[in-house]
């Protein structure tokens, strides 16, 4: 049996592939830099080895990640920028290759290899392109926009006014995952390592246009709902980050063959987006000031 080294285990990306290769009956080490924390102990009782381990901490990452067969490796510069996750992953795939891990799973972001000129797209390139450079059998998966993002404070605050106020024309499509699909692949991708090395593979799990997501909402909360296009000039003055990928959303678009992925690949289960706006508790969601923990089902 392999040992599946899962980092970011406790968010949302690393911890849907850490349950989903629990699920399936594998030996998993999460690494978390709480491992004392809910989701964290949470993990332990599905039968997770919980390990803590640092980006910034290299002695950590090669207790931890000694003896793992595979690593599925996930970044992030929200809490920090684009310079530390870029480091910080760096770190991580040298750790893993000097511990000698036989296969590195790498969640990037779609169309991320293609100069998208958003910042926290191009971080991901970087890390992507020290990935190719470490030696280490890889396979990089990129996600389009994730659904989970949908009950943000952010999206929550205009739903709940009855508006789903989005940076994007009602008529321009987007391709979109849920953190549980992308965990449904990457155990997919660990599991069948042959498969997939070698291979970079932009995912997604549907394609709507805001005017369509907006009737999607509406339908699932039980209100009506009107979509509004947010100005990025206003979006600009929160993040120039998510300002520019709203931006790039827009005009280039993320073209993500979802139909190919559904075929070739039914064992993940794909969400449509009402699947998932279905599964959402809305009414703790859009009661006034919601306590987090009530965000969903």
């Amino acid at each position: 049996m392999l040992t599946f080294a899962v980092t970011g285990a406790t968010g949302a990306q690393g911890g849907a592939t850490a349950r989903a290769l629990l699920a399936a009956g594998h030996r998993v080490r999460a690494l978390t830099r709480a491992p004392g924390s809910p989701p964290a102990e949470a993990l332990g009782r599905l039968g997770a080895d919980v390990r803590q381990a640092h980006f910034d901490d290299r002695p950590s990452l090669d207790a931890a990640l000694t003896g793992a067969d595979s690593l599925f490796a996930v970044t992030t510069p929200f809490g920090t920028d684009t310079a530390t996750e870029v480091r910080q992953g760096r770190a991580l795939l040298d750790a893993a290759a000097a511990a000698r891990v036989g296969h590195i799973v790498f969640t990037s972001a779609a169309q991320a290899d293609r100069g998208t000129g958003i910042p926290h797209y191009d971080s991901k390139d970087e890390v992507e392109r020290h990935l190719h450079a470490t030696g280490v059998p890889w396979t990089v998966i990129a996600p389009a926009a994730f659904m989970d993002n949908f009950v943000s404070r952010w999206t929550l605050e205009g739903l709940r006014e009855n508006t789903f106020a989005w940076p994007m024309p009602a008529d321009r499509p987007l391709t979109l995952i849920p953190a549980e699909d992308i965990g449904a692949f990457a155990a997919l991708v660990l599991q069948r390592r042959a498969a997939f090395t070698g291979r970079r593979i932009d995912i997604a799990s549907d394609e709507l246009t805001a005017a369509q997501i907006t009737a999607v909402l509406s339908a699932a909360a039980g209100r009506p709902l009107t979509h509004r296009e947010v100005p990025l000039a206003y979006v600009r003055t929160h993040s120039h980050d998510l300002a520019a990928m709203f931006a790039y959303f827009t005009t280039t678009g993320l073209d993500v063959d979802v139909t190919g992925l559904r075929r070739a690949h039914p064992e993940v289960r794909w969400h449509t987006f009402a699947d998932w706006a279905d599964a959402q508790n809305w009414a703790a969601l859009l009661a006034p000031n919601p306590k987090e923990s009530a965000r969903s089902v």
